[in-house]
């Protein structure tokens, strides 16, 4: 949240000197009875300089957009791995699950395979158990991931009932045909292409492990 106001500040900044300038530039000339013919060429350069300014702070207002408002999630942070998985198995998840929380905006993870939950970890939901629902189920049927930019607007976001309440958007990967990885994040359409990629990557290196172990 800093970070965003602090982003929004700099793009207002080349307009707020420009306008200071400019205020500054007419109210010398106004009190100035004689105008040289030098003052004028530099009251001419100033007011060029003004505009430029401003034009900057409209255009970068324009070019950057506004990033999503994240929200604090409800729940409390948790890591959570199935007791029977083999040691490396284990330090693999472990190891996936950080990346996809340290290098991504996902805030809330859970690994379902073989029909029954094997990894919980970030902000935890209060129901532990995953019940697959119909956009679940279509990712296990058809091995095809599914975004859901914003969840709040989609009536099927109901059957998330083991991501925090207020999740804002949820990423479900098919791990082959093992499973799915569920990722939630605290903001709407806040996962870029780049992660997307990323995640399938992960996802499909899990699937290796999944079969393997």
């Amino acid at each position: 949240m800093a970070r965003s106001q602090t982003d929004r500040w700099l793009q207002r900044l080349p307009i707020a000197v420009g306008s200071l300038l400019g205020v500054g530039l007419f109210v010398n000339r106004s009190l100035t009875p004689d105008i040289s013919e030098w003052q004028a060429r530099s009251d001419v350069a100033g007011t060029i300089a003004c505009a430029v300014l401003i034009l900057t702070g409209l255009l970068w207002q324009r070019v950057q957009p506004k990033q999503p408002d994240a929200v604090e999630l409800v729940g409390n942070e948790g890591f959570e791995l199935a007791d029977d998985l083999a040691a490396a198995l284990k330090i693999e998840l472990a190891w996936a699950s950080h990346l996809l929380l340290t290098n991504t905006v996902t805030r809330s993870i859970v690994l379902y395979a073989d029909g029954r939950t094997l990894l919980r970890r970030g902000i935890l939901g209060t129901q532990s158990a995953v019940t697959p629902g119909p956009i679940v189920q279509r990712v296990l049927d058809t091995q095809k991931p599914v975004y859901l930019v914003a969840l709040n607007v989609y009536p099927g976001r109901i059957e998330f009932d083991y991501l925090p309440e207020n999740t804002q958007g949820v990423i479900v990967q098919p791990l082959g045909d093992r499973g799915v990885l569920i990722l939630g994040a605290n903001a709407p359409r806040s996962y870029t292409n780049q992660d997307e990629r990323w995640i399938e990557g992960i996802a499909d290196k899990l699937a290796n492990s999944l079969t393997k172990g």
